[in-house]
């Protein structure tokens, strides 16, 4: 089963939920507003995503808190602050990835 990783607010998980809505994709989604991830739902991501891409540097919060001008560590960051994440975030059988993309959705939801 496909996993999504986001918040209701967001455009881009927005769009991966109707899309597997619209084509019966079983999925189950995961709010990050509502819970947090546990420490070996991070370990798979940060196993999976390089921790670049794992980070959304055109969010609002990554410029109102001056991360462009810090040194830190991803990771950890990433732990304290989830609105850093780039979202949603696509995970299935050990795969995982970034940002909407809607081949990857399809191929993961259909096997």
């Amino acid at each position: 089963m496909l996993q999504i990783i986001g918040t209701k607010k967001c455009k881009e998980t927005a769009k991966a939920l109707r899309a597997c809505k619209e084509r019966s994709l079983p999925y189950q989604f995961v709010n990050l507003a509502e819970r947090s991830l546990s420490d070996g739902e991070w370990n798979s991501l940060f196993q999976a995503i390089p921790d670049e891409d794992l980070l959304d540097t055109s969010c609002a919060f990554y410029t109102k808190e001056g991360y462009q001008y810090r040194e830190f560590s991803i990771q950890e960051e990433l732990k304290e602050h989830p609105e850093l994440l780039k979202t949603p975030i696509l995970r299935t059988k050990g795969r995982a990835h970034a940002g909407f993309d809607l081949g990857k959705l399809l191929e993961w939801g259909a096997s």
